[in-house]
């Protein structure tokens, strides 16, 4: 698909696309820049406590905003944060109705919702309802139950059920 003369898997981008640098040579349509954009930077909002930003932020990277807006240094993307639980899921769906309704401070770019697991195993017939038409709206990323980040410990990788989010947020390690 070729439009505006590039190419490629445009519907996949969110937000503008940087070519990099501009020397004034013309480069061919659909070739890409010589030099590699960086990660996009991401603020981690939580809608309720424990929700798990500081966690994330520690594993995949970005700004913790804690339960507030990004402030005027922080990166405008946000990505917001519940946990799995009827009261998380509640929360994230009235931030999702602050943006829809454009109360959201000016300038603030909502790119996905992070859910994490409160729970090991399945979610309830209920819940997992919840997280359907949640996902109806916005992406969604779930972040399974992680014994080691009860404890305290990052140290390891990602969970590869996250493999997506760590892409997303330039947190993909290339020795797998």
């Amino acid at each position: 698909m070729q439009t505006g003369g590039r190419q490629g898997p445009e519907i996949w981008l969110r937000g503008p696309v940087d070519d990099g640098p501009h020397t004034g040579t013309p480069q061919a349509p659909g070739r890409p820049s010589s030099i590699p954009a960086g990660p996009r930077r991401f603020s981690w909002v939580a809608t309720h406590g424990g929700a798990g930003v500081t966690t994330l932020t520690s594993v995949y990277g970005g700004q913790d905003c804690g339960r507030d807006w990004p402030g005027p240094e922080d990166p405008p993307s946000v990505l917001l944060v519940a946990r799995t639980h009827a009261a998380g899921l509640a929360s994230v769906s009235r931030a999702l109705e602050i943006f829809r309704r454009g109360a959201a401070p000016a300038g603030l770019d909502l790119d996905a919702v992070v859910l994490v697991a409160d729970a090991p195993g399945r979610l309830p017939r209920q819940l997992a309802a919840h997280v359907k038409a949640v996902e109806s709206v916005i992406d969604v990323y779930r972040v399974p139950w992680v014994p080691a980040w009860r404890i305290g410990d990052l140290t390891g990788e990602p969970p590869r059920e996250t493999e997506t989010l760590a892409r997303l947020t330039g947190a993909a390690r290339h020795s797998r």
